[in-house]
Formats: C-alpha cells, sequence, structure tokens
C-alpha cells in the first residue's frame, strides 16, 4: 500500500448502527480486528461482531502491528528422523480487516513497511500479512495528555496511512475512502450510507504542544553527551517501551523442541520481539557484548529511532502515540529526551570554535 494517498473521496454518513450491522458482515466474511476490553485494558484483539467492540477508547494500549508482526510468530515446523529432515510451512494468514486503528498505529506500519517491504530481502512472512490486511481508520476527537503526533508530522485525523478513515460526528461518522483497498472492501461489503448535511467542526491541533528534535546531520554531536548516563540510572532495561511501541521491529529467532513421541523428533522455528534495551540483546558468539553499559543501549534506543533508522531507511521511527511514556515505570520521557537533545545540540552547536575569537 502507497502511503501517498491513491484515493480520495467521501462516501457519505454512516450511522452508529449501519456501521455495526456492516462490521457483524466483515465479521462474517474475514477475521475483524477492532479494540476491546481485556481485563480492563483496550487491546486490538478479533471480534466476532459489533457487540464485542469498545467504541470510547484514546488507544489501544497496545499497538496494531501485532496483527501483522506478531509477538511470537512460528515462521515453519522441522521433523526430524535420523539423517531424514522435513520442513512444514506454516499455513499463510487469513484475510482481515483492521477496524479501529488510530492514525499513529497506521502511521508506524510505514516504517515496518520501509524495512520489510520496501527494503530487500522482502520479509515473506509480513508481506503476506500486510496484503491481506485492510485498515479502517477511526479518528480521534481529542490528543491524549502523552501524545506528540503533530510533532511526528502526522495528526489525530491524519488520513495518508489507512485505506479507509472513519471520522466521529453527532450520531454517527464521516466515511472517506483513502485507497483502493479501501473502495474494493466497500464494494465487496457495501455500507449503508447518506449525504451528510450537519456540520463538521474541523478541529485545529496547532494549539498542541509541538516538539523540536534535531535534524540527522546534527545528532552525532550529542553522542558522548552525559545525559546519556544521567537518564540510564533511572531505565531499567525493562524493554516495555519497545513492546508498546508501534515502530519498534528488533527480533530473536530460535528453534525449540516439541513434545512427540517414536524416533520422530518435532521441531518449531518461532520468532520473537526482541529489544535493544536489554542487556543480553548485542551479546555474541564468546560473550562479548558491544553495548555493555545500559547507557549505551538506552542512547541505542532513541539514536535508532531518529538518526539510524531515517538514515537507512527514510522515515523516522517515531510516531508521537505516547504509549513509552504512558508504559515507563521509572519515568523516562521521550519529549524530554527529543528537547534536551535539540537545545544541547542547539548550543554545541552555535558555541565558538576554540581560536575562532581573537
Amino acid at each position: 500500500m502507497s502511503f501517498e494517498s491513491d484515493l480520495r473521496k467521501s462516501a457519505g454518513f454512516i450511522s452508529r448502527e449501519h456501521l455495526a450491522l456492516w462490521l457483524d458482515q466483515i465479521a462474517e466474511q474475514m477475521l475483524l480486528i477492532a479494540p476491546r476490553d481485556v481485563d480492563g485494558f483496550i487491546l486490538y484483539r478479533k471480534a466476532n461482531g459489533a457487540v464485542d467492540i469498545v467504541w470510547e477508547y484514546t488507544r489501544p494500549v497496545m499497538p496494531i502491528k501485532d496483527a501483522l508482526f506478531p509477538p511470537t510468530e512460528r515462521l515453519f515446523s522441522i521433523d526430524k528422523c535420523h539423517q531424514e529432515v522435513r520442513l512444514i510451512e506454516t499455513e499463510p494468514p487469513p484475510e482481515q480487516v483492521l477496524f479501529g486503528v488510530r492514525p499513529c498505529d497506521a502511521h508506524g506500519l510505514q516504517a515496518l513497511d520501509a524495512l520489510f517491504l520496501t527494503t530487500d530481502p522482502v520479509d515473506t512472512y509480513y508481506a503476506r500479512r500486510r496484503e491481506k490486511s485492510t485498515l479502517i481508520g477511526l479518528a480521534c476527537n481529542e490528543m491524549g495528555p502523552s501524545c506528540f503526533c503533530t510533532s511526528m508530522g502526522s495528526a489525530p485525523d491524519d488520513p495518508r496511512y489507512v485505506d479507509i478513515l472513519l471520522e466521529e460526528v453527532r450520531g454517527g461518522y464521516l466515511v472517506e475512502i483513502v485507497t483502493t483497498k479501501g473502495a474494493t472492501l466497500l464494494n465487496r461489503v457495501p455500507m449503508i450510507t447518506q449525504p451528510f448535511t450537519g456540520v463538521r467542526n474541523k478541529k485545529d491541533w496547532s494549539s498542541n504542544p509541538i516538539y523540536d528534535y534535531p535534524p540527522l546531520d546534527t545528532w552525532q554531536t550529542g553522542f558522548d553527551d552525559p545525559f546519556w548516563k544521567a537518564t540510564s540510572e533511572r531505565c531499567l532495561s525493562c524493554r516495555a517501551c519497545a513492546y508498546v511501541c508501534p515502530t519498534c521491529r528488533c527480533f530473536d529467532v530460535r528453534d525449540e523442541p516439541l513434545p512427540g513421541e517414536g524416533e520422530t523428533k518435532h521441531y518449531e522455528r518461532i520468532r520473537c520481539w526482541d529489544s535493544c534495551t536489554g542487556e543480553a540483546y548485542r551479546r555474541i558468539a564468546g560473550g562479548h557484548n558491544p553495548r555493555p553499559e545500559k547507557e549505551q543501549r538506552l542512547r541505542n534506543r532513541f539514536y535508532c529511532k531518529f538518526y539510524y533508522f531515517p538514515m537507512q531507511y527514510g522515515p523516522a521511527a517515531c510516531t508521537g502515540c505516547g504509549r513509552c511514556i504512558d508504559i515507563c515505570p521509572a519515568g523516562v520521557d521521550i519529549t524530554e529526551v527529543l528537547q534536551y537533545m535539540a537545545n544541547a545540540i542547539s548550543l554545541e552547536v552555535t558555541q565558538p570554535v576554540k581560536g575562532s575569537e581573537r
């Protein structure tokens, strides 16, 4: 899917009741993933129909990337009997509709696509799920206390990264078809819509705080700043920030034995999420660890998001969703890090070079 909208037109207005009926039809024909209440937490999960869906929420605890890049994923199975080895491919994923996707979560797929789709080698497992997924976005009515998506070039009602965007108005939702994939879904499962005759109050998001961060060519200046050591003293290396992030995509691959009888041994090769803030993340054979210190790992997290990844793949690996701020037990705030680095590098750049004054 292109992130430049290839089709932008309004499909009119749909009431909440008709939208619920449409979602019920979707759930009958394909896998429906939507925000659900799971033991008091809002998560994107399989929904059997509209009755399962939570409609009033800021954003789910976990990003939508779970549906495309699962926390644990079986790549294939292995059967070994003496010298004979047989590989069994995992069944292809089903067609799925991802409903209620917040724009910041859809924006995060831009980074995953840049790595897994547009850069060789293409990740087959991600590509298959991405191709079979249609994103129905739900614009935010307001920005949460920790949200800063407007600082990352997006907005709570940004339609660019979804296939269909819904915007809540009195009595229902405005429907905007964004891509041909969205139009295809509506042709397959038509909506009952009508012309919108009400008043649409276009929101002005410019009053929300905008956080600056240094341009790419200045990040090297702050590499040895003592700020990283001071901030790392709070960090617990728990990796929670990476697991709730819409763009973090590091993983580990390993073979696990499966129970079985007889001479044939069974194994599965699985891919699991990993995080660069973990102590063992960079450890290699022989026990050497190129990043043994916590300050090095914390620094790498932010440099990866705002320097390394954009240099290699294009987009910044942050959408401004604010989940890492909310989840961190030690109070490490990504917006404070960005502001500090912007100010520190600005001062460094404007300092006169020694010997330049006479």
